[in-house]
């Protein structure tokens, strides 16, 4: 692939996930800070069933331990809202609040906790639990990064599987336009100016099963991982980066690569 002129995109999609699993947030702009996710970011997650989370010595889990599109489908149509000033994560579904909880207090939490346990008892393995621990974050992978996806490796995919794919389902942080296909596959390990800020291509994103849902919806109804599988020979698409300077960004901005990082 010629990338001449693929160094740069821009920004057009900023997404955050305050409760791992549930529903995204869109924001206009925002701060990114060295070592960090986009703010709340998998700040929350329900663990489904005991996990072993101790949130006074957090250690990273894999998603399993939590309620998860990859497995739990039903969550797509619950529509959730967080805010940063009262911690309080309203759930409705179908236009209707379902529940309602402050998320830094045992109280709240346990308002979210028995929304699902009633609701969703026979869709779950065990009790529901919300949990948290300053400074840290529910990722998919150990470190705190800012998960990329290129809207024209999209279209690719639509093309593949002959049916529109919503960019949601990827569940990124950052969507932006301007790069060929697949070009940001060729971003590891360097560094790229995102808005103002600074960061490190750390890895290529496995897709999981999650993608498959139809974020409306909750319907299981693409095969977008085997389909990457038999045409690449992996199911990669999209980026993780890792902020390593401080910055900023909104929508427009660009994102553009800068080149390998120093040794």
């Amino acid at each position: 692939m010629d990338n001449t002129h693929a160094s740069s995109a821009r920004i057009t999609g900023i997404y955050r996930y305050p409760v791992k699993g549930l529903t995204p947030e869109p924001l206009p702009h925002a701060e990114l800070k060295i070592g960090e996710t986009l703010r709340s970011d998998r700040r929350y997650a329900i663990e489904n069933g005991p996990s072993g989370f101790d949130p006074s010595a957090p250690k990273w889990l894999p998603k399993p331990h939590f309620l998860m599109l990859q497995r739990d489908e039903w969550l797509a149509p619950l529509r959730a809202h967080f805010d940063d000033d009262s911690h309080v994560l309203t759930l409705r579904r179908d236009g209707a609040m379902v529940a309602q909880g402050n998320l830094e207090t045992a109280e709240g939490r346990a308002a979210i906790e028995r929304y699902f346990a009633d609701r969703h008892t026979g869709q779950i393995k065990g009790p529901p639990k919300v949990l948290v621990s300053p400074g840290h974050s529910f990722s998919d992978v150990p470190r705190k990064v800012v998960s990329i996806i290129n809207l024209a490796s999209l279209r690719a995919i639509e093309e593949m599987v002959q049916a529109p794919v919503h960019p949601l389902r990827f569940r990124a942080n950052l969507y932006v336009e301007g790069w060929p296909a697949w070009h940001e596959a060729s971003l590891l390990d360097q560094t790229i100016a995102i808005g103002s800020a600074r960061a490190r291509v750390v890895k290529r994103i496995t897709r999981c099963a999650a993608v498959n849902v139809d974020p409306d919806t909750g319907a299981r109804d693409l095969s977008v991982p085997n389909t990457l599988m038999q045409r690449f020979g992996n199911n990669e698409c999209g980026i993780y980066a890792e902020i390593i300077s401080d910055g900023a960004a909104a929508l427009g901005d660009t994102i553009a690569a800068e080149g390998p990082v120093a040794s």
